[in-house]
């Protein structure tokens, strides 16, 4: 059950990136309105994970998951270049996640 809702707060963590970055300064209240709620839903989940996940683990992980999903989701939108280095960095970081849940 840590590892489904480490992954829901990692995705969570990319919302909140993502409204973050359209609440320009925290100035417009909707996206900061959605950037509240998934950064405390985020960290509430992340909390919950780590009390049967090792620290550093569940933190990799979760933010692993955020990195991801924010930088896909901002090249589909257009916001942010694609290229081949892009994307073989985003596998490698992929990669270190299922790398630290294998192991554990």
């Amino acid at each position: 059950m840590s590892w489904i809702v480490l992954v829901c707060s990692g995705v969570l963590e990319a919302v909140w990136a993502t409204a973050l970055g359209r609440a320009e300064g925290l100035s417009r209240p909707g996206p900061t309105i959605v950037f509240a709620v998934a950064l405390l839903a985020s960290m509430a989940g992340l909390g919950y994970a780590m009390r049967e996940l090792p620290t550093g683990t569940a933190y990799a992980v979760w933010v692993g998951i955020g990195a991801v999903l924010t930088v896909v989701y901002a090249m589909a939108t257009g916001a942010e270049a694609v290229s081949t280095a892009r994307i073989a960095c985003i596998l490698a970081i992929v990669g270190g996640v299922i790398g630290l849940k294998l192991v554990s």
